[in-house]
């Protein structure tokens, strides 16, 4: 085998690799779409429009917080332990429970 032709192999081999690894890469991009869409489905049959746009707006700030938001709402919904749908009052109750206490922090100046 001459050099020209291990290199060309070595070539197929590698573009094989690389398109193997597009289509991992595009298939969990594609299942993460999937879950996220039926997560969306779920959260319209539970909250009330005016409920998910609240979500939306704290979404913005503290993206990590309605995602767990989200999701334990999904899960109380699931046991039967809320109300469907659960309007925006009820959320803000929900919010609050959830939300750990702010501490007033006071500086005294000497």
């Amino acid at each position: 085998m001459s050099s020209d032709e291990e290199l060309d192999l070595l070539r197929q081999k590698r573009m094989q690799e690389l398109q193997r690894q597009l289509a991992q890469e595009q298939q969990k991009t594609e299942i993460q779409q999937r879950m996220d869409e039926q997560k969306q489905n779920l959260l319209r049959a539970i909250l009330t429009v005016e409920a998910r746009q609240r979500l939306n707006r704290i979404k913005m700030v503290r993206p990590e917080y309605v995602q767990q938001i989200e999701l334990q709402l999904i899960q109380l919904a699931q046991t039967g332990r809320i109300p469907l749908p659960m309007d925006d009052q009820q959320l803000k109750v929900i919010l609050s429970k959830l939300q750990p206490e702010k501490k007033n922090i006071r500086f005294r100046y000497r």
